[in-house]
């Protein structure tokens, strides 16, 4: 009798422990990826190519009106950004697309319709400092989505516009002033090979 009453205070126990564990938030952290082990064989092996060599980014001709900069930052790490068109940008804490903004992307849209039909590109949300990191880059996703779908009701395909949020975290002009704000609240478009 008595190994059973201890038994099941031990399986009550462990049960409240599990309880208790399962309502803590889990916080992945960055875990490395182990090594690949090739398994020994016979056979001899390849010799491991040199490293890539990592070329140039290369901006298209566009029309000067449809381009503003050139950046060397990749979309991916598979990606390479070839060239960037016209940027717009919003009102403080606004998604809403301003009829600048609109027309700004009706030209990129015809840029990318006629001379870039199969070019994929990169919708980037930014937004100013003011404001938490969580919220900014909510806000900086809700900037890029509003412009992915004006792009998309302009005939460009969906499938081809991918879209990311910097919130903060990549500001165009440094400073505490509206004027460095307002340069800040904007979405950019990369276009990537």
């Amino acid at each position: 009798m008595r190994k059973n009453t201890l038994g099941l205070v031990s399986l009550i126990c462990f049960s409240l422990a599990a309880a208790g564990c399962a309502k803590k938030e889990m916080v992945k952290t960055e875990e490395t990826v182990p090594p690949v082990v090739a398994p020994k064989t016979t056979t001899p092996a390849i010799p491991a190519a040199p490293p890539a060599k990592t070329e140039p980014i290369v901006a298209q001709p566009i029309s000067e009106a449809a381009v503003t900069a050139e950046s060397t930052q990749p979309a991916t790490a598979l990606d390479t950004v070839v060239a960037t068109l016209e940027r717009i940008f919003f009102d403080f804490d606004s998604f809403v697309l301003s009829q600048d903004a609109r027309d700004v992307l009706s030209r990129n849209a015809e840029y990318l319709l006629k001379k870039q039909p199969t070019a994929r590109v990169l919708l980037e949300g930014h937004c100013d400092e003011r404001g938490s990191d969580e919220y900014n880059l909510a806000l900086g996703e809700k900037r890029a989505k509003a412009a992915r779908d004006y792009l998309v009701t302009l005939g460009v395909a969906g499938n081809r516009l991918s879209v990311i949020s910097y919130g903060e975290e990549k500001p165009l002009e440094q400073g505490n002033s509206e004027e460095a704000w307002a340069k800040n609240r904007r979405a950019e478009f990369l276009i990537v090979k």
